[in-house]
């Protein structure tokens, strides 16, 4: 079996967006490898881990902001869900395939379909509370507006644990947690990288849960308790999107990408 580490795998020599992703929330389960395959496009593969694909619901706060640029913060910073899996390439390389991805400005939801190609969709949400103490408690909100049916809807509680110190981190965590790729198919199959330095993870309680965001992916709703992990955050620098298979580019087409 690979061993999965906490430290980048990919540089982003010229990045093309900065983010900021905050308050940020992994809820994970397990699911049969092939019910998941089933929804993947040609060109990937399921990444299993213990015999199991596994499935990610992450809401978190979004700060987006061109490199050397400063945010404004109605336009730029605002909550985000996603709903992902692992999975890798042709040549192996590992990444994450989003299903959705919710977020709270119509503005980036049009960008990150047509530059990335990426399953975004526009929500009404809301982040209540931070990730800054044990007993801290964060409760997500979000109702789809468009496109579709306004349907999928996600209320995730969660009361903040204890720090991991780096030592409880195990390969599975990190199998989670540390990714730097990211795939889309609509326009063909391709990825983009994201830098980062290590999560800083602590425990999470589940207190409440209601959603049908893991469902209107087209995967049976989630059952049994959630692995979490929650984190404050991290600074993102993102590439510019390329063909799976192939170098990335040096050049900085405009456009924005989604979290990881």
């Amino acid at each position: 079996m690979a061993t999965y580490g906490p430290a980048p795998t990919v540089e982003v020599r010229h990045a093309v967006m900065e983010h900021l992703w905050g308050t940020l929330t992994f809820l994970h389960w397990r699911y049969p490898v092939e019910q998941v395959q089933a929804l993947l496009p040609d060109g990937l593969t399921v990444q299993a881990y213990d015999g199991s694909a596994w499935v990610g619901l992450v809401p978190f706060r979004i700060e987006v902001r061109p490199p050397h640029l400063p945010a404004v913060p109605w336009v730029t910073r605002f909550p985000e869900t996603n709903v992902r899996t692992y999975v890798t390439d042709s040549t192996g390389r590992p990444g994450i395939w989003f299903f959705s991805l919710d977020a709270a400005r119509l503005g980036a939801v049009v960008a990150a379909r047509n530059t990335y190609g990426l399953p975004y969709f526009w929500a009404a949400m809301q982040v209540e509370g931070r990730i800054q103490a044990t007993g801290d408690e964060v409760v997500y909100t979000s109702f789809r507006r468009w496109p579709g049916p306004r349907a999928a809807h996600g209320r995730i509680h969660v009361r903040v644990g204890e720090a991991f110190a780096p030592e409880e981190l195990g390969e599975l965590d990190h199998f989670l947690t540390a990714r730097w790729t990211l795939y889309s198919a609509a326009y063909g199959l391709t990825c983009a990288h994201a830098h980062h330095r290590q999560w800083s993870l602590r425990r999470a309680e589940l207190v409440h849960l209601d959603e049908s965001l893991v469902r209107s992916a087209g995967l049976p709703a989630p059952s049994g308790t959630p692995l979490l992990h929650c984190s404050p955050g991290v600074q993102v620098r993102i590439g510019a999107p390329h063909r799976a298979g192939r170098p990335s580019p040096s050049g900085r087409p405009p456009g924005t990408a989604a979290a990881l």
